[in-house]
């Protein structure tokens, strides 16, 4: 028996040092256990770091083409070195009541969390569509909670920035719709794909009233402790940046647009040396398509598009992925991961999550392909 107790001891010892021994490293595309073993199911999704530990939020998918739609809810993650992650559970669930927005078999996508220390809430927004009308409501939802993990208390859901006009239009268009051009409008099929002569300056105005369009989305903080709600509007014809409310509960109504009739969806917003720079996807649904990267002086813009911020192998597809967060490094000033969602809609399950480091190259970010890398390549940039 001792001899046995033995070599198992020597056998778990060497599982110990050879784990320990083993580099940790993020390879984009590949499954990524969690401490269970089981693939990190959080798509679509955003990282919170707050105390010293990061929170991954993302959507919990089911096998099948049904797991586009909420089945489960808002799955949570926590890691404190960004390779390792242990499962932390559902942080929002969906409701079996009929009579609540976020119903089981709604969709709700691109969750978001932000921590508001006014008011010491974990705030959580994202992409809200009503059970059975398709993606013709777009609307945001938010939740709060009194830890990271949650649980989440669902609130409401609404359309941001109702009667308020954009910040970055001229005066003679804060007006409402004419007949004329109410009828106009009814001759587009507004699909939330490109369309041609796009009318770029009537469908903010016809939801002027009821507050305007949300889909895509993703939240920002900036250093002042400013939040931001950044989403594919009119359509995805437009993007929309909207100051947020201190309590970061509500649009606040100071809000723009940002490439109007552009088609962009999978925003990601960070900020690097003063400017702020934004990679969107083009509109092609499931499929992938090139990435695009905006920079401004000011959140308020006026935006500049750069291009494709990709290189290498399948660039011109996003490396067959497509944007959902930029994430800031703490404690490495300049280090910025790109965040993306390798997605299979026959089996949304197996969606692939796609991490790169963002390099800047002549003071521009680019994003190459790697097969696999380490966070020290923040170090070894830094030091060059």
């Amino acid at each position: 028996m001792k001899k046995i107790a033995f070599v198992l001891l020597i056998v778990l010892l060497q599982a110990v040092s050879l784990s320990a021994a083993s580099p940790k490293v993020f390879r984009p595309g590949e499954l990524w256990p969690d401490n269970h073993g089981v693939p990190i199911n959080a798509h679509a999704g955003g990282i919170l770091v707050h105390g010293g530990t990061y929170y991954w939020f993302g959507q919990h998918m089911i096998e099948g083409e049904a797991g586009a739609l909420a089945q489960v809810g808002v799955h949570v993650y926590s890691s404190k070195n960004l390779y390792d992650w242990k499962d932390e559970g559902i942080a929002l669930r969906v409701s079996d009541d009929p009579r609540s927005d976020i119903v089981k078999g709604c969709i709700l996508e691109r969750p978001k969390v932000l921590y508001n220390p006014e008011t010491g809430k974990f705030v959580m927004w994202f992409h809200l569509e009503l059970k059975g009308r398709g993606y013709t409501c777009a609307r945001c939802g938010v939740a709060v909670a009194d830890r990271p993990c949650g649980p989440y208390r669902f609130l409401e859901s609404f359309r941001p920035d109702a009667g308020a006009w954009p910040i970055n239009v001229p005066a003679e268009l804060k007006r409402p719709l004419s007949a004329e051009e109410k009828a106009h409008l009814r001759t587009f099929n507004l699909w939330g794909g490109q369309v041609p002569n796009f009318p770029v300056n009537l469908v903010f105005r016809r939801d002027f009233k009821g507050g305007q369009m949300a889909r895509d989305m993703t939240l920002f903080l900036d250093d002042d402790g400013k939040a931001y709600h950044v989403c594919a509007s009119e359509d995805n014809g437009t993007l929309h940046i909207s100051q947020l409310t201190d309590d970061y509960l509500r649009s606040s109504g100071k809000y723009v647009r940002v490439f109007p009739g552009g088609f962009n969806e999978g925003p990601a917003l960070f900020k690097h040396g003063g400017k702020y720079y934004l990679i969107t996807s083009g509109c092609t649904s499931w499929a992938p398509n090139t990435a695009r990267l905006g920079v401004a002086d000011s959140i308020w813009g006026p935006w500049q598009a750069l291009g494709n911020p990709c290189v290498g192998k399948d660039a011109a597809l996003t490396f067959h992925g497509q944007s959902t967060q930029v994430l800031p490094v703490p404690g490495k000033p300049g280090a910025f991961i790109f965040m993306a969602d390798r997605w299979r809609p026959q089996n949304t399950i197996d969606s692939r999550h796609l991490w790169l480091p963002i390099e800047f190259r002549q003071g521009r970010p680019v994003i190459p392909w790697r097969d696999q890398w380490d966070l020290g390549i923040f170090d070894r940039a830094a030091s060059r």
